[in-house]
């Protein structure tokens, strides 16, 4: 029996445990832009800063800087400073921000893919294009958030490279490496990332009621397993009421992770 059952609040869901996950990916960040891209990193993001990162800074999106932590679809209350697109450029140069990424393709090293499927000469697919995933991923550290597992999304080879892997930015030496980092990749089965030898990816932990089986079904390349693999952690009492009541009153979550 979890904890919050024996409270008597309602269990997590998959999504909750997701929108934990990815908040994680900031804790104890500091000063630094958070630039969650879907709706469980912002809710995540979000739940960072009213708890344990609250230093961090958060946008409305567009080009202000938000005093206060509003409802994700909300406006902000209150306005702290400007940031339009060639400022946030600027900071992104810098390293102070930590964006997490979606990813239509990501491979064992952390390439990943948001510009076409197939052979670049004849994609079968076309995407949103590179982006600005070259830049985030060389200057800034970048975490990924997928939906949707699946071996289409986790593959062997990306079709093209938009955000750098860990293999590609060794290859391409100290100018490469110096502020590259991926801290982990979040999806709708469990928690992954890169700390093991030769940087490839690592599952660290699994959503409660996934199998081992499940995501290496889903996954097409041989994940680095630990002997124990644990599982994600589970959101506090006081999280879910924030995720339930102040970030997310209106349940977007769990369209984005059904359950």
């Amino acid at each position: 029996m979890s904890g919050t059952e024996t409270t008597g609040i309602q269990a997590p869901s998959r999504a909750e445990y997701c929108v934990v996950a990815c908040a994680e990916a900031w804790r104890d960040a500091g000063e630094i832009l958070a630039s969650p891209m879907g709706t469980v990193p912002a809710i995540g993001a979000r739940l960072a800063r009213l708890t344990f990162s609250p230093e961090l800074l958060l946008t409305d999106g567009e080009a202000l800087l938000i005093a206060d932590t509003p409802a994700v679809g909300a406006k902000p209350g209150s306005v702290e400073g400007w940031l339009p697109f060639r400022q946030h450029l600027t900071l992104t140069a810098t390293g102070r921000r930590h964006v997490m990424m979606g990813a239509s393709q990501i491979d064992r090293h952390g390439n990943q893919n948001i510009s076409c499927i197939g052979d670049w000469a004849r994609p079968t697919r076309q995407l949103l294009g590179v982006r600005g995933a070259p830049v985030n991923t060389l200057n800034n550290p970048t975490s990924y958030w997928v939906p949707k597992h699946s071996a289409r999304v986790f593959v062997e080879r990306v079709d093209m490279v938009s955000g750098v892997g860990y293999d590609r930015a060794a290859a391409a030496g100290p100018s490469a490496t110096r502020f590259h980092r991926i801290p982990e990749v979040v999806s709708n089965l469990g928690v992954f990332d890169f700390e093991t030898p030769d940087r490839s990816m690592r599952l660290r932990s699994l959503h409660p009621g996934v199998s081992l089986e499940q995501v290496t079904a889903a996954t097409g390349f041989a994940l680095t397993v630990p002997d124990e693999v644990p599982f994600t952690r589970e959101p506090t009492p006081a999280e879910l009421r924030l995720i339930r009541e102040v970030i997310d009153p209106k349940g977007l979550r769990e369209r984005e992770v059904p359950a």
